[in-house]
């Protein structure tokens, strides 16, 4: 089934996040969500839910043990991702990645049509220096969860666009993990064409579909006890 439902209840969200309490950002000046105005819809937007991980929490947690990698004091979380934040909205500075804050988690929606050919899973050279960069500050702060999400536009059948999703968010996870993220500490799920943020109608709907997210959630202390 084509998403055009999906799409409406996502911009009816939108609406109401709109009109939701929002903060100013008082370094960049870029509005942001509050946490009260996106826990009141459960994080709805994008198909996950706020602070959920792939794999759930407990699966998680175990691989995490098993790496030695701490978590955060629950007092110093927001700064933690505050400073995570600033320092990968500047190194990739530029680029067409883009930085969303949302609570305490950090999205980060790279388009496909800048890393990846057309049909293709393999991340494109041009884009490995950007990407290097994610890497970096992803390494440097190691007390996080990270998810890599696929995404695909309408065109082609569902299967093809599944498997394609899950190619690619699997080709820039390995990246990652190539280039000192450690691997406990990363998901990867496909979700085809059933999470568009534009409609699939017009070929600029089309490209904005295509993407890979990387969503990076903070891991507290309490999940490790």
């Amino acid at each position: 089934m084509k998403t055009s439902a999906k799409l409406m209840l996502a911009t009816a969200l939108s609406a109401l996040i709109a009109t939701s309490a929002c903060t100013t950002d008082p370094e960049t000046g870029e509005r942001r969500l509050s946490k009260a105005a996106i826990g009141g819809i459960g994080g709805a937007l994008g198909g996950y839910l706020l602070g959920d991980v792939v794999g759930g929490r407990r699966d998680r947690t175990e691989k995490i043990l098993g790496a030695g990698i701490g978590g955060i004091a629950g007092a110093g979380i927001g700064a933690y991702m505050d400073e995570q934040e600033r320092q990968m909205r500047a190194r990739t500075a530029g680029t067409d990645v883009e930085v969303t804050r949302r609570g305490d988690d950090l999205i980060l929606n790279i388009p496909s049509g800048i890393n990846f050919a057309y049909n293709s899973a393999t991340v494109e050279p041009a884009f490995q220096r950007t990407l290097n960069q994610v890497a970096s500050v992803l390494g440097e702060y190691s007390k996080t969860y990270i998810d890599v999400y696929g995404h695909t536009d309408s065109t082609g059948s569902d299967a093809y666009n599944q498997d394609l999703s899950e190619r690619r968010a699997t080709s820039v996870a390995n990246y990652l993990e190539a280039h000192g993220v450690q691997p406990a500490r990363i998901g990867v799920r496909g979700f085809g064409e059933t999470q568009p943020v534009e409609s699939n109608d017009t070929e600029e709907g089309r490209a904005a579909n295509r993407r890979v997210e990387i969503k990076v959630v903070p891991i507290p202390e309490s999940d490790l006890r």
